[in-house]
């Protein structure tokens, strides 16, 4: 029986750092020629780049949020779909390592999914992914028999959504709470198509602009878009929003918190991000991923909070916290998995001690 079981993707990836790649911000421009957000990382056509020494981990929605649960002390495993090639082998000794148990399934046409992080100076960085194996996941593949489990986190990628549904049903069936981490390509799909998975969701991460494009909500009208969120969802639905911070809501109170600074201490309420603090910034890839799998791994920790007579029965709290920590470490180094906190590193520094939360009525 496991705490906890990932499933999702897991990459090799390789990361290039370069003083020469530049970020443009050029809206009026940019965005005509196919760059929605009027920002571009560039480097000049033709020329010979030299890049720092390239820097190899892992990554990956399940392997990262299977390394904080690890870390955390949670018995973990991960349900990954992976080629029969040498980056294949470096992730199974990499999870093994993190005392993690590999579900592992292997794909003979594709290979292993990669990943190309090109780093700039600042922290910005752009991906080139291949998804390979990663997408290829099928009913009968699955392992059922051997997914046992407490908990169940669920960050799809491109997984199709048959194989996703069959999951959502035997999790549910087998009272298997779960979390979601729906990627783009299941938001696309609209609340309408994604109800009955969204019915079976003990928690839901979104970040603000995903939040907003799945309930056709404004994303300034946070409470409109959680009060539609906690119609469909039976659980716990979280909002992050980059450098403002996080949101989250049990349906009865909405938590706000900003993040911890790289200075130690922490930036104020909604002045800050959950993706990562402010200062310190090193690379933001696996942010959301450290944070998201940070405040599962909280809730878990911490099951029941009784204050003044009112009892609930987690402690959004501490979730927030150690999600926030998690992410401000994970930004601090290169790679999605190197930052990640154990437990230890958690409760002992006194750096994730003060972190102020303000929390309403709906």
């Amino acid at each position: 029986m496991y705490d906890i079981i990932t499933i999702g993707t897991s990459t090799r990836d390789i990361f290039l750092t370069s003083r020469v790649f530049k970020i443009l911000h050029d809206p009026k421009h940019l965005k005509k020629i196919g760059f929605p957000i009027g920002e571009a990382q560039c480097f000049a056509l033709g020329e010979k780049i030299e890049v720092s020494k390239p820097i190899f981990s892992i990554g990956g929605g399940a392997a990262n949020a299977a390394t904080t649960f690890s870390r955390q002390g949670f018995k973990t495993a991960a349900l990954i779909k992976i080629g029969q090639d040498e980056s294949a082998e470096n992730i199974l000794k990499e999870l093994k390592k993190e005392k993690i148990t590999p579900l592992a399934v292997y794909e003979k046409n594709k290979s292993t999914a990669f990943s190309v992080i090109l780093l700039s100076p600042s922290g910005e960085r752009t991906i080139l992914v291949y998804r390979g194996a990663s997408e290829n996941l099928n009913v009968q593949e699955i392992p059922f028999g051997k997914m046992k489990s407490h908990w169940a986190y669920i960050s799809p990628g491109k997984i199709p959504y048959p194989v996703i549904e069959k999951l959502f049903n035997y999790f549910s069936k087998n009272k298997i709470l779960i979390a979601f981490n729906p990627s783009r390509y299941f938001l696309e799909m609209g609340i309408e198509k994604l109800k009955p998975l969204l019915d079976k969701t003990k928690v839901m991460i979104l970040n603000r602009e995903e939040a907003s494009y799945l309930t056709a909500i404004n994303y300034q009208k946070e409470k409109e878009i959680f009060k539609k969120l906690d119609k469909v969802i039976s659980g716990i639905a979280i909002m992050t929003d980059g450098p403002k911070g996080v949101m989250v809501s049990d349906g009865r109170f909405i938590y706000s918190a900003g993040i911890f600074s790289s200075e130690g201490g922490s930036l104020p309420v909604r002045q800050a991000g959950a993706s990562g603090g402010r200062g310190k910034l090193i690379d933001r890839t696996g942010a959301g991923d450290a944070f998201a799998s940070g405040f599962v791994a909280g809730l878990i920790q911490k099951k029941e909070n009784c204050e003044k007579g009112l009892c609930r029965p987690y402690n959004i709290e501490y979730a927030i916290r150690l999600g926030s920590a998690n992410a401000t470490s994970v930004i601090e180094k290169i790679g999605a998995s190197e930052g990640i906190l154990t437990k230890t590193e958690f409760e002992k520094s006194k750096r994730w001690t003060h972190f102020p939360i303000i929390s309403s009525k709906i």
